[in-house]
């Protein structure tokens, strides 16, 4: 008598780590059990067509802001987890900061689990943070689950007590030293403060307030500085290190000339600084705000040569949403905007339309860049980013070939803003499934809210 397995999905181009083949995929349990040529229809309780389709690992979107708890009118776990569901992302990693109190002890880390419980439609883990005085909470953090921290060697922005802050090098050192100890993984976001509050103050006192005078304000050595410094650090303490929205390939040489010489460091770039440039900043506005800013359409090129040359590890979203009133306020100069890209739905179908329909980019290079790089550096491999047996069936449904315009109406942000609402794209995410089940469909929009779970990472049972 045949194996009746849970769900088969029949027909599809599925995107293995190496190749793309026409198989189908036997689900049992929440796990893949099996890949091959033609399963019988009879043998699964339900049958998913994906003719047509390719069949990808679920995105794990290693940086997402959903600033809970206490700023959830900004973006909160069940609009931002939505929104990921429906552009193909089955697991993400929420940042420390926006929300108050930042994730930098185990109270705070307690707190975020309590809001996202029952909240999100896929599955997560939170970053811990690495600020001034909180040395001593490092370890603790990490006992409870973190997959890495995050720390800001420039002004994270945001006002009032309890907010999370830069750190100074003194901290920084140390800190690498301390997560260094017990293995852990510091990310950066790497911008020399030092030169980026001198240029912002004189570009503010002299009127040049818009776009390009932004992005003038932190320039590309900012970048290449504070990398160049972290690097030494994690050198001199053996830590290692992930960068994060890198902008610039000269900062990607330099992480790569580390790893030559053994160090342990990852680099992150995303969508945004390989679609879209300063000129679009200008055009769009503050929408298209961010730091390290857009850069030029000559950067943007070189990074998508870096990228098809395996230097670049991982691609995430860094999707940082506010209400729209810190955007489109009419007082509001472009240095006092809010700084930050909502962009969190779109990444795979980003990165398909220019990387493998414009620029012939393989689709097992964009399934690992999204899945199986970001899984397996922040300790998920053994459950997330593959299609393999073993594996949670997290999958996504993509149509090659499915041109739309993105709009407003499209997206499931609390605040229904993107730089990317207007553009063209030529493919589309028609379902995502997480651990076997469909939590959203094109047709039916999102059908299975609230049945996200915290990943466990290793022998390290995370807080819920």
């Amino acid at each position: 008598m045949s194996e009746t397995y849970d769900l088969i999905i029949k027909h599809g181009q599925v995107v293995l780590p190496d190749r793309v083949a026409r198989l189908d995929i036997a689900v049992s349990s929440g796990k893949i059990v099996q890949l091959t040529e033609d399963l019988e229809r009879s043998s699964g309780k339900t049958v998913l067509d994906a003719e047509g389709h390719y069949v990808l690992p679920g995105m794990v979107d290693a940086h997402v802001h959903f600033n809970e708890p206490n700023f959830g009118h900004w973006e909160g776990f069940a609009n931002g987890s939505a929104a990921l569901a429906a552009g193909g992302c089955t697991t993400y990693i929420d940042m420390p900061l926006n929300g108050n109190p930042p994730t930098v002890n185990v109270p705070a880390l307690q707190l975020k689990a309590e809001r996202a419980a029952g909240q999100s439609a896929v599955d997560y883990a939170f970053w811990g943070g690495l600020v001034p005085g909180n040395l001593g909470e490092l370890e603790k953090l990490w006992a409870a689950g973190v997959p890495a921290f995050k720390a800001f060697i420039s002004n994270p922005g945001g006002e009032g007590e309890g907010r999370f802050r830069e750190v100074d090098d003194a901290t920084l050192y140390e800190g690498m030293a301390k997560i260094a100890e017990f293995g852990g993984l510091l990310a950066l976001h790497a911008e020399n403060d030092a030169m980026t509050a001198v240029l912002g103050e004189a570009a503010i006192r002299s009127g040049r307030t818009g776009a390009r005078d932004f992005a003038a304000s932190r320039p590309p050595l900012a970048e290449l500085e504070a990398v160049a410094r972290a690097l030494l650090y994690g050198e001199r303490t053996g830590c290692r290190l992930h960068f994060v929205h890198i902008s610039t390939t000269a900062a990607v040489e330099l992480i790569e000339a580390a790893k030559r010489r053994g160090q342990d460091v990852s680099v992150e770039t995303c969508p945004h600084y390989l679609l879209l440039t300063e000129e679009d900043m200008g055009r769009l506005g503050p929408v298209a705000k961010c730091a390290p800013p857009l850069r030029s359409p000559v950067e943007r090129e070189k990074l998508w040569q870096a990228l098809a040359a395996g230097k670049i590890d991982l691609v995430a979203s860094d999707h940082s949403p506010c209400p729209p009133e810190l955007k489109l306020d009419p007082g509001l100069s472009f240095f006092t905007a809010w700084g930050g890209i909502s962009g969190a739905q779109s990444s795979l179908e980003l990165l398909f339309h220019e990387g493998v329909n414009r620029r012939g980019l393989p689709v097992p290079l964009i399934a690992r860049l999204l899945a199986a790089s970001p899984a397996q550096r922040f300790g998920m491999a053994e459950r997330k980013g593959k299609i393999a047996a073993g594996l949670d069936a997290d999958l996504v449904l993509l149509h090659p070939d499915m041109p739309y315009i993105l709009q407003a109406e499209n997206l499931y942000y609390r605040h229904r803003m993107s730089p990317y609402t207007g553009m063209a794209l030529s493919c589309r995410v028609t379902a995502t499934l997480l651990r076997g089940r469909l939590v959203y469909t094109l047709k039916d929009g999102l059908i299975a809210p609230g049945g996200g779970e915290p990943v466990r990472l290793g022998n390290r049972e995370p807080v819920r």
